[in-house]
């Protein structure tokens, strides 16, 4: 099996993650609509303070996304919060260990985050179980959270405090 890469997200990068969160299988578990279209990718993976976009490749294919976003209040500034999709084809590989650690690794030791927070649907217990397995506890939860597929859904409120 090739190995997995993470770097920093370049602009060349936008094509292949908007065909990666066009298929129902990523798009289905974030809160990506349908279609999404390449200037809203173009203009996703533009430097924003705070904000940084992580790629996974394998043999130079993307194929795995996390956004993280650290919060600019000043009495927020030790939050960050992230989201990620994998592709399809490369589930059950460990992309998603492998953006968990790198991302953990930047937020424990380089950017002064102490507490990392996401939201996921309660009907993904294999994104659930990825992010027990790096500490991250569910908080509470939001009762019909978001819009899929024509049906509200629940989401876990879950975060991670280093130490």
């Amino acid at each position: 099996m090739s190995d997995i890469v993470i770097r920093h997200a370049e602009p060349r990068d936008a094509e292949p993650l908007r065909q990666m969160t066009a298929l129902p299988e990523v798009y289905h578990d974030t809160l990506q609509l349908p279609h999404p279209s390449m200037e809203m990718w173009q203009e996703r993976l533009q430097p924003k303070p705070g904000s940084r976009h992580l790629v996974a490749t394998i043999d130079e294919k993307v194929v795995g996304h996390l956004k993280l976003s650290v919060e600019p209040n000043p009495r927020r500034s030790h939050v960050a919060t992230f989201g990620v999709s994998v592709a399809a084809q490369a589930h059950g590989r460990g992309v998603g260990s492998a953006l968990m650690r790198e991302m953990i690794n930047l937020c424990d030791n380089w950017l002064r985050v102490d507490r990392i927070e996401l939201t996921v649907f309660t009907d993904n217990p294999s994104a659930v179980a990825l992010y027990r397995k790096f500490g991250f506890i569910v908080e509470g939860t939001g009762k019909k959270y978001a819009l899929r597929n024509g049906e509200y859904v629940d989401a876990y409120f879950m975060a991670r405090l280093k130490g």
